[in-house]
């Protein structure tokens, strides 16, 4: 009910993109994860792109034109059993291994001050807890729920789907509490699916230079094409 990944076949040439790598990245159980890094003419330095719960590269690649266009690469993975990844999501522990030992790869590239971590969705969870486990520049998320849990409970209020039953927390806002880099979150209030008041939760664990960015009347994957968004990022990688 949560990871809805479309699958892809190994020859797909992803026709649309320009100026990037497929990189295959060996797991610690030997599974291959498939990633797509873009490169910008004078790199600033990456933003490590963690996408939602559907879809595959094949569409969430479409992000990184907004990030090249300010001269920052852009690497971007599909998680186990989505797009050209090997292997299927077995546990919430393992989904924090896999992205801990990609951004081990990226450091071997960009030095760690340079790097900055991005998570859209349900990718925010595994987003907070990589950039709490390191040292990243600025940590970005955007339509986050503030956890599963919490989400599951707005979805479904008549209890469902009791806590013991959810094998995946992703607890969004136990790791923002403890975030030593800057956090920007991004949220429309009109989000159809991660309810708006997820931020508003996640704002009480700011620091003083953490920031929410109201995206008003937009949903949770519309804000993405539109150009009040494209100047929030500007705005947020010259400031950081």
């Amino acid at each position: 009910m949560i990871f809805l990944p479309q699958t892809l076949v190994a020859d797909f040439s992803f026709p649309y993109y320009e100026n990037f790598e497929e990189r295959f990245v060996k797991m610690k159980d030997g599974k291959k994860l498939h990633a797509l890094l873009f490169k910008a003419e004078d790199p600033k330095g990456v933003v490590f792109y963690l996408h939602g719960n559907a879809g595959s590269l094949e569409g969430w690649g479409s992000v990184a034109e907004t990030f090249t266009a300010h001269n920052f690469d852009v690497f971007i993975p599909d998680y186990r059993g989505y797009g050209k990844s090997e292997g299927s999501i077995k546990s919430e522990a393992q989904l924090h291994a896999d992205m801990q030992v990609l951004y081990n790869e990226l450091k071997e590239e960009y030095p760690e001050n340079r790097i900055i971590v991005l998570g859209h969705s349900i990718g925010s969870g595994m987003a907070a807890r990589l950039a709490t486990a390191n040292d990243p520049k600025l940590l970005i998320l955007q339509a986050p729920p503030y956890s599963i849990p919490d989400l599951v409970k707005r979805m479904f209020p008549f209890n469902l789907f009791p806590p013991f039953l959810i094998r995946y927390k992703l607890e969004t806002g136990k790791h923002v509490a403890t975030a030593k880099m800057p956090v920007v979150v991004l949220h429309g209030d009109e989000d159809e699916i991660v309810y708006y008041g997820s931020s508003l939760k996640l704002k009480k664990h700011f620091k003083p230079e953490d920031t929410l960015i109201t995206l008003k009347g937009l949903g949770h994957n519309d804000f993405l094409d539109t150009e009040r968004y494209r100047r929030e990022i500007e705005g947020i990688l010259n400031r950081y």
